[in-house]
């Protein structure tokens, strides 16, 4: 739940929120609009299903739109689909990277906290506390 958050946060943070409603938005209107535009698209589920093709780049061909204002919004649906899959890979990358350095900072504080209050551990909090101290040496020398 807590990772579920932060990457919302992240989501928020990157405004990508907006430009996934953006994407949504446009999705189904530039299919509306083929729609009524393009002579051989006769329904909706057609318009939608051209749509979607394109916009994830598949393209299968078994829709074909003939009119320039549908190949502008073509291109258009498209581009706007390739821009939000860059910016959504970069959220991702950046929700990964916030979780490792929360994860290394509650780590760094629970190691400094035990380091100070040594005189209140015992033998095996401190073996414990050895041990970890072997591994940090051995990872940077």
């Amino acid at each position: 739940m807590k990772k579920l958050r932060l990457f919302f946060t992240v989501v928020k943070r990157c405004k990508a929120d907006k430009i996934t409603i953006g994407l949504i938005i446009s999705f189904f209107a530039v299919s509306l609009i083929i729609m009524y535009v393009e002579p051989q698209i006769n329904s909706y589920g057609d318009a939608l299903w051209f749509t979607f093709t394109s916009a994830s780049t598949i393209g299968f061909g078994d829709e074909v739109v003939t009119t320039t204002l549908s190949r502008f919004l073509t291109v258009f649906i498209t581009l706007f689909a390739l821009v939000w899959t860059a910016i959504f890979s970069g959220v991702i990358v950046t929700v990964y990277l916030e979780v490792i350095e929360r994860t290394a900072k509650e780590t760094t504080t629970q190691f400094i906290d035990k380091l100070e209050h040594l005189s209140e551990l015992d033998k095996s909090e401190l073996k414990e506390l050895e041990n970890k101290v072997v591994e940090i040496r051995k990872k940077y020398n």
